[in-house]
């Protein structure tokens, strides 16, 4: 017999406390739900959309569902389906990229594009932005690219405009910006290709000057909801409210303690200002946690109530209390590694634990290099998540710059990177004579490759080697839509050699290239098998898209190593959190500004909740870093935690009691030191007054004309005189 409306709620709503329900079973109108760190915000989210399909009735099609990385999505998606019985297929469930792209995609030639776009990562930007600041004849190092594609970037989470930003510069590097900004996104738009950025700033411009469109969305996404809310930066915040204007069913989930993404945008704000944006929002707080132990609640809660603002909320388990937390003091970052090290293989042998049940978390990516090198001596299995990512490998990107060009060939960055590879004879300087004349006729790259014999002092024989990548292109081209993308892709890399050639230089680096282009052809298989009628330029769209994390394979039974921003929304049964001292955690330029120090707080916080069992906390009395040995003394934040909650491990080293308990209590002030002739080497942290901070990188002279080379964050390489600078030691 078939299930009563009645049982069908009763299955959905199961295993659900009081809490959750509420959250679910509420559908009319705006909804916060506040969820702590391991209290079941995925369930509540996949409940509340099955609730909503199979109890309310509404179509799957009218539900738009938002995360922030595919993983989630997936998962998302796949919970909804067993819960309701049946595969859900026309639903929207993604991230907030992949679905703007994708409408983008569908309305693109409204804004001037076509629906074939290239989506330029953070490398290509900045290739772009090069030959823009050479074509401008501006110093790279002073003005590095990367400086200026950060600035942009900042800019455009901030929804400032080319044309906004020009009225309010007042220093030469904001002179710089206003001048590159502009021409930045007349390239792309000439390139046909949008950045990261693009993708949630079109379709508000898509908006604003079509409403009918929006009214359209409107009425398409009666239903809307947000994982990791907290996460969100202004533009999305926008496109939101936008969305959810007329239903007004909008179900956002977060935790402002979980926000950590201000240095990319993210607004705390946006969650703080829900319950204000709507007025007639109701508020759900989840606060059991089924993850972690009680002492590692009641320490990751001691150390996030020291947070100037919060919204209120205080997580509670059923479970044990659990162990401490164990403090391992070590003299430097080598007998810090070779202490976690020892913690594991301890854990492995005692408790009879997997590798995989380990996570090494820390501040920064420089850091693990000691913990590999421990690992690796001990032969112990490790992954990393965030090196250098599959699809930045120069091999694949050169087959994916081959498959974009395909797709777009107005694609400057892609045409420009293959172009001679493999290597065809065409130099720097005839690509800076196709350069010019397409600046001058005002063409795409690969238009003036149509016209190369029009372009003089080029010889006839590089012209030829232009004209057969020419071909080659178009020639794929052609192709694009009677072959499925992966027999495109296969037939390309066949037609180029690209395999033969590694395989014959035979030399282990080349051997891995060659499998990385094999296992770029099987991705994309995958993809074709996933996708059956999907486009070429559909997976580029996704490639472009993934992250970290959708990579990393957790099934590995291998110790995983990242850093605390990639551990969020995970859970390990052992989490070891190093490098806890201050200026590494809270990092250095995060110590004079309280908003800088709460965010580091919450990372802190992130980490150590990703803890089911076990939390290790490690700090170094001195550190290597920029090539000197610096001393330092533990982080702010451990002595902000219970003492009854944690015990010290000291073996080997002496730290005094008052260095780790309590520092604000017993912390010396940061003393602002003036910089004076002799203090100055490389390597020394500075601010200057109109720069900012930077590092020195080279002195130079005696006495008082001493000159310093220094590295800015913001404004690059500049050289100054220590007796007129007035530079601070950081």
């Amino acid at each position: 017999m078939p299930k009563s409306e009645t049982e069908k709620t009763v299955s959905i709503l199961r295993g659900l406390n009081t809490e959750q329900r509420e959250a679910v079973t509420y559908t009319d109108g705006p909804s916060l739900i506040l969820a702590g760190a391991g209290s079941g915000k995925t369930r509540v989210l996949t409940h509340k959309i099955a609730y909503l399909i199979d109890r309310k009735h509404v179509s799957a099609r009218n539900i738009l569902a938002l995360t922030f990385t595919n993983k989630a999505a997936r998962e998302m998606h796949d919970r909804i389906s067993k819960l309701i019985k049946h595969q859900i297929v026309d639903m929207r469930c993604g991230t907030f990229h992949s679905f703007f792209a994708s409408l983008l995609r569908r309305d693109a030639d409204k804004l001037g594009f076509s629906s074939n776009f290239s989506i330029y990562d953070e490398r290509d930007q900045q290739e772009l932005i090069k030959t823009i600041v050479s074509d401008n004849r501006l110093d790279g190092q002073k003005f590095s690219p990367s400086a200026i594609s950060s600035r942009i970037g900042r800019l455009k989470n901030n929804m400032v405009s080319p044309e906004k930003f020009s009225e309010s510069a007042n220093s030469e590097f904001d002179e710089v910006i206003a001048a590159i900004y502009p021409e930045y996104q007349r390239r792309l738009r000439q390139s046909n290709a949008m950045d990261f950025d693009d993708l949630l700033l079109k379709p508000l411009e898509l908006f604003q000057q079509f409403p009918e469109v929006l009214a359209q969305y409107q009425c398409w996404w009666s239903h809307i909801l947000v994982d990791e809310y907290q996460d969100t930066n202004r533009p999305q915040y926008a496109l939101l409210k936008a969305l959810a204007d007329q239903s007004k069913n909008i179900s956002v989930v977060g935790d402002d303690d979980q926000s950590i993404y201000r240095w990319r945008g993210a607004n705390i704000r946006n969650i703080w200002d829900f319950e204000k944006d709507f007025p007639t929002c109701k508020t759900f707080r989840l606060e059991q946690n089924y993850r972690s132990t009680a002492n590692i609640l009641a320490a990751a809660h001691s150390v996030i109530t020291k947070n100037s603002y919060r919204m209120e909320k205080e997580l509670w388990t059923k479970r044990e209390a659990g162990d401490p937390l164990t403090l391992l003091l070590c003299q430097t970052g080598s007998e810090e590694a070779y202490k976690i090290i020892q913690k594991i293989q301890n854990e492995f042998y005692n408790h009879k634990r997997n590798f995989s049940d380990f996570a090494i978390l820390y501040r920064t990516n420089a850091q693990s290099r000691l913990l590999e090198d421990a690992l690796r001596r001990e032969g112990i299995a490790y992954v990393i998540v965030g090196g250098l990512r599959f699809y930045e490998r120069k091999e694949v990107k050169d087959v994916l710059a081959y498959l974009r060009a395909v797709c777009n060939p107005s694609d400057e960055v892609s045409v420009k990177r293959i172009i001679n590879y493999p290597l065809r004879g065409i130099g720097d300087t005839t690509l800076q004579k196709i350069h010019e004349y397409c600046i001058e006729h005002q063409l795409s790259f690969f238009q003036g490759l149509e016209r190369i014999t029009d372009i003089p002092n080029i010889q006839n024989r590089t012209k030829e080697r232009v004209g057969e990548f020419r071909y080659f292109i178009s020639k794929y081209m052609t192709l694009l839509n009677s072959l499925s993308a992966f027999e495109l892709a296969t037939t390309l890399v066949d037609e180029l050699g690209i395999l033969p050639q590694l395989k014959q230089e035979g030399t282990s680096e080349a051997l891995s290239r060659m499998e990385n282009v094999r296992e770029l052809l099987n991705t994309v298989y995958e993809y074709t098998q996933r996708n059956p009628q999907g486009k070429l330029q559909d997976f580029l769209a996704e490639v472009a898209l993934i992250t970290d994390i959708d990579k990393w394979d957790d099934r590995s039974n291998a110790v995983t190593l990242m850093t605390l921003h990639a551990a969020k929304g995970l859970e390990f049964p052992v989490v070891f959190i190093a490098g806890l001292e201050d200026g590494l955690m809270p990092l250095s330029r995060s110590l004079d500004n309280d908003d800088d120090i709460d965010e580091e707080r919450r990372l802190f916080y992130v980490g150590a909740t990703r803890a089911m069992e076990k939390l290790y906390l490690s700090a170094a009395n001195e550190r290597m870093r920029y090539g000197e040995t610096i001393p330092s003394k533990p982080s702010r934040f451990i002595g902000e935690i219970d003492d009854e909650l944690m015990e010290a491990d000291t073996s080997g080293v002496y730290i005094p009691r008052e260095m780790y308990y309590k520092p604000q209590e017993t912390e010396i002030p940061v003393q602002k030191r003036q910089a004076n002739k002799k203090q100055m080497r490389p390597g020394i942290l500075v601010r200057h007054l109109q720069f900012g901070k930077g590092v020195v990188k080279k002195v130079d002279g005696h006495g008082d004309d001493q000159k310093l080379d220094i590295l800015f964050e913001e404004v690059g390489l500049k050289k100054v005189v220590v007796k007129y600078a007035k530079l601070e030691i950081l």
